[in-house]
């Protein structure tokens, strides 16, 4: 039982200072529960505003794919400069040591290969699963012009109720497909619908014309997907324009892991993101960091 004897009168209030109640960093993310905002803190950097995600999530539906062969020994040295990770769950639970302090957005639609049609996706992760992975959010494909367009769109509204009432985000991801346009009118169309049916944000790529105009229509934050492999500074100047343009981070991949030095290349992705580094700047940082590492 607490000692009462030396109570003493309590004296600190302050009546002359208001209590604050800040707005949350994150466009479009006031109303949401605490435990979602905490979650999305640890996505985006409160300091910037954005966030480096590193997706090795590709074999899913690639199966082993040229740098993620051994994710034991290619990706866990980048995991350190990441704030969030986007992978499976068996990737997580088999290789990603739980001491690992970047966040985890967990990849939870798949069904199918590339040997069949990739539109043709499910739910695949359980959302009481997701949460005994105490990840930050739920990754799903969302295939606007897909054969399977319906149905990816009811996958991901049936993630943001489930995540909605456990407080995780959802990410809505837009697919493009063999067949499917890559310019600004279709990623316009893609991530407002994603957007509106309550993904909390949205990855999409980058268009060297309107981009802009994909961000500032889009209520809620854009991850600018990397894509293919391009040279190091090709990606590095991508990155740049589509932070310049209203992104809030990137979430790249290939154009990591892939690089003929990726610890290099993932530091100097941030620089870019979170220290709004030139690409010229920031490419001066991955030679040098990678002749540093060559000894």
């Amino acid at each position: 039982m607490a000692d009462t004897d030396d109570l003493k009168e309590s004296t600190s209030f302050h009546p002359e200072i208001p209590q604050q109640s800040a707005a949350f960093f994150l466009k479009g993310a006031n109303a949401l529960g605490w435990g979602m905002q905490n979650r999305l803190s640890r996505i985006f950097s409160p300091a910037s505003g954005r966030t480096v995600m590193l997706a090795i999530d590709h074999g899913y539906f690639l199966g082993t794919t040229t740098g993620l062969e051994r994710i034991d020994l290619t990706i866990l040295p980048l995991v350190p400069y990441a704030d969030s990770l986007m992978l499976t769950r068996g990737i997580l639970r088999t290789v990603i040591p739980p001491t690992t302090p970047a966040s985890i957005v967990l990849r939870v639609s798949g069904g199918s290969s590339i040997l069949k049609e990739l539109s043709n996706e499910e739910i695949a992760v359980d959302i009481e699963d997701s949460l005994r992975l105490n990840v930050c959010a739920l990754a799903v494909q969302v295939f606007v012009g897909g054969e399977f367009e319906r149905q990816s769109i009811i996958n991901m509204t049936r993630m943001v109720d489930l995540g909605l009432r456990y407080g995780l985000p959802t990410l809505g991801v837009t697919a493009v497909g063999k067949d499917m346009a890559r310019d600004a009118r279709y990623f316009r169309l893609a991530t407002r619908i994603c957007a509106e049916l309550g993904a909390q944000y949205v990855k999409t790529y980058y268009v060297e014309q309107g981009f802009d105009t994909v961000c500032a229509s889009c209520p809620v934050p854009i991850v600018m997907a990397g894509g293919k492999k391009i040279p190091e500074l090709d990606a590095l100047t991508m990155a740049w324009r589509a932070v310049q343009e209203g992104a809030a981070g990137v979430d790249m991949g290939r154009n990591i892991f892939q690089s003929e030095a990726p610890v290099a290349m993932i530091q100097a992705v941030r620089a870019v993101v979170h220290e709004n580094q030139t690409p010229q700047q920031a490419f001066a940082l991955y030679r040098t960091l990678q002749r540093q590492a060559r000894g």
